[in-house]
């Protein structure tokens, strides 16, 4: 991104859920975000059952559904990158305290050949989840009408401040609010939040 401007619309061509836009985003962050995954994955036996690029795929759609509804206050390519290497961080942190606490044996786990894995077809990309309006209808009925009104302000790229005043609510107050709606929304849908 040339500016701020340029980001700016960027982000709000994610929100609207531009497929261009998001083929961009993940061109642009990808191959990194795997990095960060792999580095993370440092542990062989957890590499058996989790790839960089499930972990990148999972966390570009919680990223593109809850960017969908405005949850993100983003101004840089900088802050989406630490965003995006957050949430990358804390999947694969979460991943393996749950294998931890389920005293899972990976060790034991029975190697199979490439034929019998189910593979992701080709068209089963974030790009595509981005473009299934599906989901975002999901989410949306499940908020109530003020979250509803308060994820159109935000798509339509309002700040927390402007939306406070328009609503007579401290910003702050009404941003946590907003989070704790979509992370309830997320649960309910079987996103997991990978953000702390």
């Amino acid at each position: 991104m040339d500016s701020s401007k340029d980001f700016a619309g960027f982000i709000r061509r994610i929100r609207s859920g531009d497929e261009a836009a998001a083929r961009e985003l993940i061109q642009q962050y990808e191959q990194e975000l795997r990095i960060i995954a792999r580095v993370r994955l440092n542990d062989p036996r957890m590499r058996r059952v989790l790839d960089s690029m499930d972990v990148c795929q999972s966390i570009l759609a919680n990223f593109f559904a809850r960017a969908a509804v405005g949850q993100f206050d983003l101004e840089s390519p900088q802050d989406l990158m630490n965003l995006l290497a957050t949430m990358v961080r804390n999947k694969v942190t979460d991943y393996v305290r749950a294998q931890k606490t389920q005293r899972r044996d990976t060790d034991r786990l029975n190697p199979q050949s490439i034929e019998t894995l189910h593979l992701a077809g080709v068209d089963e990309t974030p790009s595509t989840i981005v473009s299934n309006q599906e989901l975002l209808e999901k989410v949306r009925e499940r908020l109530s009408s003020e979250e509803r009104e308060i994820a159109d302000l935000r798509r339509e790229g309002q700040t927390w401040e402007s939306i406070s005043a328009s609503i007579g609510e401290p910003a702050e107050a009404l941003r946590k609010r907003f989070s704790r709606a979509i992370d309830r929304v997320s649960a309910e849908l079987g996103l997991q939040t990978f953000l702390d």
